[in-house]
């Protein structure tokens, strides 16, 4: 598809679930369609993101573009900032 986002639906963490949430917010508000992993359905999803990722630890949001890392909610954040999400996420 393109944008895949590395999420979770179950999470204690109310950081984890208000940056997801703007991620989503701010790429359907640039109307970039994106495809939604769910992590929390299958631990090899997580162990894939991981590696793909290149971190043992990384935790949702993840943001790919097919297979190629793009980075976490802190780049995006910083590419929001800069308005270079479409560089960001390798679209442009």
């Amino acid at each position: 598809m393109g944008v895949r986002l590395y999420y979770t639906t179950v999470t204690a963490s109310r950081e984890v679930k208000s940056q997801q949430a703007e991620v989503m917010r701010i790429l359907e508000s640039k109307s970039i369609q994106y495809e939604l992993i769910d992590i929390s359905a299958d631990g090899a999803l997580r162990d894939e993101m991981r590696t793909k990722s290149g971190n043992p630890t990384a935790v949702p949001p993840q943001i790919f573009n097919e297979d190629q890392y793009c980075g976490n909610y802190v780049m995006f954040s910083e590419a929001v900032e800069e308005d270079t999400v479409e560089k960001f996420l390798k679209l442009a």
